[in-house]
């Protein structure tokens, strides 16, 4: 999900996709080696040439559906589960009550399996309020969208300093341990300003203080594999860096001039990105695209078609 998108793409970033070789050709070094023939957490690695996303583990983030939610969000379920998709990932009810929501999901056979609710800042009773909504609804995930003390970074490339990483990293944690009484993992989505230099550490990051000093058993991180892109961070290498770490993956797609587009008509490999999530375990594969607008249910087609068809 993208709170306040972006303006511009730096030139770097338009030499880096307008480079398609650069995606195309970094999989001979990026895919995980023979080493990795188990997942992070000890099951076996689902490797092999022919290997595709199943069903089950094929998601929607309806952020994406956001415009046609609100005129008629029946419809909007009605579409998605004719396509095929069986569980969605929510980004608000839409002026509905969580169990409202939930009668609507129910009614088109659809789960709300994971939802996007923000943490930041941390406040106990508004947080347990979203807890009391995702129980509801059946999550198994509650993920961090997009804190606020990070938004100014999707327009003006600034981190804020590392000690407020730290606090934040300290917040997920007391969210992330509520969450689990009620068998609920937390998780962090990634924009770009995670990766930005801090203006304390320069050769720090704040994605290595919410990596190093959140707790492994509690907090997890959802990959959405645009934004790490648009970072210059390569989803494979983060996937191999940190290979306990990653649930759920956003599959997002990028045009030749860095922008978000319809999913499988950019130059993402997504082949060898899928490959790597599979190779650790990752069961939740979750189309996005921030700016369909009107021609939402179509991005949702093609990303359905995406999941099911390629093989990897």
């Amino acid at each position: 999900m993208c709170i306040g998108y972006r303006a511009g793409t730096p030139a770097n970033m338009r030499e880096l996709v307008g480079r398609r070789g650069f995606l195309k050709a970094s999989a001979a070094t990026a895919l995980l080696g023979t080493a990795l023939a188990h997942d992070g957490r000890g099951r076996p690695a689902r490797r092999g040439p022919k290997h595709r996303v199943p069903r089950d583990e094929i998601s929607i983030q309806l952020y994406t559906m956001r415009e046609r939610m609100d005129q008629d969000m029946d419809a909007v379920f009605a579409g998605l589960a004719a396509i095929g998709y069986r569980k969605v990932e929510q980004a608000g009810f839409h002026g509905r009550s969580a169990k409202e929501f939930k009668a609507a999901l129910d009614a088109h056979g659809l789960r709300a399996t994971s939802g996007h609710h923000s943490v930041f800042p941390y406040e106990e009773t508004r947080w347990r309020k979203s807890i009391e909504d995702a129980v509801i609804l059946g999550q198994r995930y509650m993920v961090e969208p997009l804190p606020a003390f990070i938004a100014a970074g999707l327009v003006t490339p600034v981190s804020p300093p590392s000690v407020v990483w730290g606090r934040y990293a300290e917040q997920l944690n007391q969210a992330a341990e509520q969450a689990s009484y009620y068998g609920i993992e937390v998780g962090y989505h990634n924009h770009n300003p995670e990766f930005l230099p801090l203006p304390d550490a320069p050769d720090k990051i704040g994605y290595d203080i919410l990596l190093a000093e959140t707790d492994p058993k509690l907090v997890h991180f959802e990959l959405d594999v645009y934004w790490s892109w648009y970072a210059e961070k390569d989803p494979v290498e983060l996937l191999r860096a940190h290979p306990s770490r990653f649930r759920q993956l956003h599959v997002k797609d990028m045009d030749e001039n860095g922008e978000i587009t319809a999913p499988g008509t950019g130059v993402i490999d997504f082949g060898r990105i899928f490959r790597a999530a599979a190779d650790l375990g990752i069961t939740e594969y979750i189309i996005e695209q921030d700016n369909a607008g009107q021609d939402a249910m179509r991005s949702a087609r093609l990303g359905y078609e995406l999941l099911r068809t390629i093989r990897f």
